[in-house]
């Protein structure tokens, strides 16, 4: 059974998203969401298969401004980031091929 991280009640700034270098993923959500639930073990087997991606799991909503900032309006919203910039974007995922290729889409290496 994968174990999946809460999501993070203190999300970083904007700037200091821009600033990452390398791949990253913002994955937005709250951890009572359903959707977020059964996405969950989908979206951490996908990244653990990837290796070498930044996984920022951040709390949204109601006065959480990063959230706002990137026009997140249903959960999880995963943002695809290759230095600092959105590449992709994957609304509600529920399969890991889905979540692969869109690691591939933003330059993750290749798995062996």
């Amino acid at each position: 059974m994968t174990f999946t991280p809460p999501y993070a009640a203190e999300a970083p700034t904007r700037e200091a998203v821009e600033a990452l270098s390398g791949l990253a993923v913002l994955d937005f959500g709250v951890d009572w969401c359903p959707h977020c639930q059964a996405a969950g073990p989908v979206v951490e087997a996908a990244f653990n298969a990837a290796g070498g991606v930044t996984h920022l799991r951040v709390e949204d909503g109601r006065g959480r401004r990063l959230g706002r900032t990137y026009g997140v309006t249903l959960w999880p919203t995963l943002v695809f980031l290759r230095d600092g910039q959105e590449v992709a974007r994957l609304v509600r995922p529920r399969d890991a091929a889905v979540i692969e290729q869109a690691l591939a889409t933003a330059g993750a290496p290749a798995r062996a």
